[in-house]
C-alpha cells in the first residue's frame, strides 16, 4: 500500500514528469513499441488494400429503389476533414498537455493508442463494407445519373449504366466510415480527457462531465450528418458509432488505466518507470549506506588499533 501511495504521488506531482521528457527518454520509448509501429504500417496497407478491391454487388431490383432513390448530395463533412477533427485535433490537445506536464510516456502513448483506434477501426469498417455491400440512399442517382432507369427483364434487377467508382461507393454505405473514425478518434479522446481531469473523482463536478460529453457530441454531429446528406441509412451511422467507440475504449485501457482508478492520469508505462525509479534510488541508497557503514568500522578499526598501540608503548616506557 506504501509503494501504491508513492507511486500515486509521483504520477500527479510535476518533478517526477519532468524527468521523463522527450530529449531524456524519447528514443527509449519509442523503441520500446517499435513493433507496435510496425503493425500500425501494416494495418494502413491493409486499409489501402481494402479501398482498391470492388466491394461485394448486392442485388438490388426495382421494387428496392423506393428506399434508394434520394438525391445525390456534395459532403457536409468531407473525407479529408474526418483525419482532421478525429486524429490531427487530439493529437494538439496531446501536445498540449505533454508542453504543460512534460511527460513523454503520455505523449507517445496517446498518439500511438488513437491511431490503433482509427486504424483498426478503418480496418474493420471497410472489410465489412466490402463484405456485405449494401447500397446507400442515393444509389439510383449512382446507377442511373440521367435518371432513367434500366432493369433487367427477367429478374428485375438494375442495369447500371452510371460511372464505375461511383457505382463502386454506391456499394460501401453500411457502417458508416465517418461515423466510425469520428467515434474512434473522438472517443478516445474522451477517454483520455476523462482521465486528465479526473471526471469520475465521485466529487459530481457536472462542468468535468460537459468536457468528457464534447468530443462524443462532436462525432454524433459528424455522424448525423451523413444522414443528413442521404449518404447513409440510419443503421450504419449506429453501428459505425458502435464500432469506433468500442475499438476507442480497448484502445485506451490498452495504454491507459481507467479514468476512475486513482492512478488514471498517466499510462501504466510511467507508473513502471516511477517504480523502477523508486528502485533505484533505495538500491542506490544502500549502497551509501553500506559504504558509509564499512568505512566508520574501518575507521573504528583503526582508532582501537591506534589506542592499543600508545597503550603497548606507554607499557613499555614504564617497564
Amino acid at each position: 500500500m506504501e509503494m501504491q501511495a508513492s507511486s500515486a504521488a509521483a504520477g500527479t506531482s510535476t518533478p517526477a514528469c519532468a524527468f521523463a521528457t522527450i530529449r531524456s527518454h524519447g528514443v527509449r520509448v519509442a523503441r520500446s513499441h517499435a513493433y507496435d509501429w510496425l503493425v500500425l504500417l501494416l494495418l494502413v496497407a491493409v486499409e489501402v488494400l481494402l479501398n482498391v478491391i470492388e466491394p461485394f454487388h448486392r442485388f438490388v431490383g426495382a421494387g428496392m429503389m423506393t428506399d434508394l432513390s434520394y438525391p445525390m448530395k456534395s459532403n457536409t463533412v468531407p473525407v479529408w476533414a474526418v483525419p482532421v477533427i478525429a486524429v490531427i485535433g487530439p493529437m494538439i490537445i496531446f501536445t498540449v498537455v505533454y508542453i504543460r506536464r512534460r511527460n513523454v510516456y503520455d505523449l507517445h502513448h496517446a498518439i500511438l493508442g488513437i491511431l490503433f483506434s482509427v486504424l483498426v477501426t478503418g480496418v474493420l469498417t471497410d472489410a465489412i463494407k466490402d463484405a456485405v455491400g449494401r447500397p446507400r440512399p442515393n444509389f439510383f442517382w449512382r446507377c442511373f445519373p440521367d435518371g432513367i432507369a434500366v432493369y433487367d427483364n427477367v429478374t428485375s434487377g438494375v442495369l447500371c449504366h452510371g460511372d464505375a467508382g461511383v457505382i463502386k461507393e454506391g456499394h460501401k454505405s453500411f457502417p458508416s466510415g465517418h461515423s466510425s473514425w469520428s467515434f474512434a478518434g473522438l472517443g478516445f479522446l474522451s477517454w483520455y480527457l476523462a482521465g486528465k481531469i479526473t471526471a469520475f473523482d465521485r466529487q459530481g463536478h457536472i462542468a468535468k462531465l460537459c468536457v468528457v460529453i464534447l468530443p462524443l457530441l462532436l462525432a454524433a454531429l459528424v455522424a448525423t450528418s451523413r444522414v443528413d446528406d442521404y449518404w447513409h441509412h440510419w443503421q450504419d451511422v449506429f453501428t459505425g458509432g458502435i464500432l469506433g467507440m468500442v475499438v476507442a475504449s480497448i484502445c485506451y485501457l490498452q495504454f491507459f488505466p481507467a479514468p476512475s482508478n486513482e492512478n488514471g492520469c498517466w499510462p501504466h508505462a510511467h507508473f513502471k518507470y516511477v517504480t523502477e525509479m523508486e528502485d533505484a534510488s533505495r538500491t542506490q541508497h544502500a549502497t551509501e549506506m553500506n559504504n558509509t557503514d564499512s568505512t566508520t568500522i574501518v575507521v573504528v578499526e583503526d582508532q582501537t588499533r591506534a589506542n592499543g598501540n600508545r597503550t603497548l608503548d606507554a607499557m613499555e616506557s614504564g617497564r
